[in-house]
């Protein structure tokens, strides 16, 4: 395991804007497919709007899985939409560039990322750190400190979840829970025999959890987090065995209609402004130099666990399925 310090500390300094590419005015629609959350999308857009206003941007916005599902039906009709993809997880986008599905971007100023943080032929770049945690409600029986505390008695019917058949950074974590040796699927099992449920997605976890429905959630960081900070009655917690990690990646597709727009897209969202912008959201940033939200606690204090996007690619599908069977799809 390492910290998320150690993480981000490899990044050099750096600021990318403008390419010559990019310095003449761009024009034309730009489509775009997401699975950031409605307002995130919302203001990503704004962003790149205020340093190119004559690009329009068509959205969609859902779950990473569902954005997969639909852009695998478009690709299965010889007829994909989007230009720019921006969804959860690397594993995804390892996929699609096995399929040949994304154009490569050599020219990407990639000052501000980690090693590792991006594809080496340069087809995606993550764009933030978003780690999965516990978020616990005030009348909580008990403050769990740990992942193994979800399967106490005292949790029975009370932890909500969001499903890898939905959600790419819940893909990840089961992926990587289940592999884990101190956790591993006996302990999801456990999770199961407990009654936990299965959501669609971290908006439904919060909503669960800050109206006390529930008492634990599985969620993402900046979620919890931000809902603390609005002095919500939950708390976020970073669990002492270390926390699963997604970094957003995006990406321009082999078959973009406008480039031009897909690369100025991804210079914004890898510049400093792009970067500041996810700061101001609550998320935490991917490069060194730009001070995560306050809401985040001191980041050598936080363990991440490995996750081999690899062996997660080969098991994906029955990840999914072992899943289902446990909790429904």
């Amino acid at each position: 395991m390492r910290t998320l310090w150690t993480v981000i500390a490899a990044a050099a300094m750096g600021v990318a804007f403008a390419s010559g590419a990019h310095a003449q005015a761009l024009s034309g629609t730009l489509t775009l497919y997401t699975s950031q959350p409605e307002a995130d999308a919302r203001r990503t857009i704004e962003g790149f709007n205020r340093l190119h206003p004559g690009v329009r941007v068509e959205t969609f916005r859902s779950g990473t899985t569902e954005v997969m599902n639909r852009l695998q039906a478009e690709f299965s009709a010889r007829a994909p939409q989007p230009d720019v993809l921006l969804i959860a997880d690397a594993m995804t986008m390892a996929q699609l560039k096995q399929d040949n599905r994304l154009a490569a971007y050599r020219e990407a100023d990639v000052s501000l990322l980690p090693p590792g943080s991006y594809d080496a032929d340069r087809t995606w770049f993550g764009t933030k750190r978003i780690t999965t945690g516990i978020l616990v409600h005030a009348n909580a029986p008990f403050q769990p400190e740990s992942w193994a505390d979800l399967a106490r008695p005292e949790a029975q019917g009370q932890v909500v979840m969001p499903s890898p058949l939905y959600s790419g950074a819940a893909a990840i974590h089961f992926g990587t829970l289940g592999a884990d040796p101190a956790l591993g699927w006996p302990w999801i099992e456990r999770l199961a025999r407990q009654r936990a449920i299965a959501v669609r997605g971290n908006g439904q976890v919060l909503r669960s959890v800050a109206t006390g429905e529930r008492m634990f959630g599985v969620i993402v960081d900046f979620m919890g987090l931000n809902e603390q900070a609005k002095g919500a009655p939950v708390r976020f917690i970073f669990p002492r065995e270390g926390v699963t990690g997604i970094t957003e990646p995006v990406a321009m597709l082999s078959t973009a209609r406008n480039p031009a727009a897909a690369r100025a897209f991804i210079d914004f969202l890898l510049s400093r402004a792009g970067q500041d912008l996810s700061v101001a959201m609550g998320y935490m940033p991917i490069g060194r130099g730009v001070p995560a939200p306050a809401t985040f606690p001191a980041l050598e204090t936080v363990k991440l666990l490995e996750s081999d996007i690899q062996m997660l690619l080969r098991t994906d599908e029955q990840t999914k399925e072992r899943f289902a069977n446990l909790f429904g799809g």
